[in-house]
């Protein structure tokens, strides 16, 4: 089976949330990408702001790096809107966390940002629980805990619904104390 490795850094930080949207998806560890911080300032299809790789001088922006089937790639490109919202890169260096490597990854990189946007709760919080879940640094943690968010007032969105699915596959039942 040919794999791909991939760097996620915002919702699908959280394993259940990654693993029902790709299935052959498997942890290989938490990585780091110099320059870089996260922002939730690229345009979603709904209205509300998604998580987004931007620059920044002397930032450090953790992440999960997973393999993937090399099948799940397509699948992952729609989910993500590559060509209407993300462009996929397919050589992002991130620095494994465990032993130091320097590996290549594909990530997904916003094509604008809308600073006025910000995300809705059940977005923000598979972010923050995938952070947790993931052990990062109290500082990072602190800083998704921080980002404003707005209520999804769209209880029977599609989106709003298997986040939320991924949020109590993860045991988060009480998802909303997470924020």
């Amino acid at each position: 089976m040919h794999t791909r490795l991939y760097f996620a850094y915002g919702s699908n930080l959280l394993s259940t949330r990654l693993t029902a949207r790709c299935p052959s998806a498997r942890v290989v560890g938490v990585a780091m990408t110099a320059g870089w911080t996260v922002s939730f300032t690229k345009p979603g299809g709904d209205g509300s702001g998604k998580a987004g790789l931007v620059q920044r001088q002397g930032a450090v922006q953790p992440g999960v790096v997973y393999e993937l089937a090399a099948d799940d790639m397509p699948v992952l490109d729609r989910i993500e809107g590559v060509g209407h919202g993300y462009t996929r890169h397919d050589d992002f260096q991130v620095t494994m966390a465990g032993d130091g490597n320097l590996i290549s990854t594909a990530t997904y990189m916003p094509q604008r940002h809308d600073h006025a946007l910000i995300p809705f709760d059940w977005y923000l919080a598979l972010c923050i629980a995938g952070a947790t879940e993931n052990s990062f640094d109290p500082q990072v943690m602190a800083a998704f805990k921080a980002v404003a968010f707005k209520p999804d007032t769209e209880d029977h969105r599609p989106a709003r619904q298997a986040g939320i699915q991924a949020l109590q596959a993860a045991g988060h039942h009480n998802w909303k104390t997470i924020l």
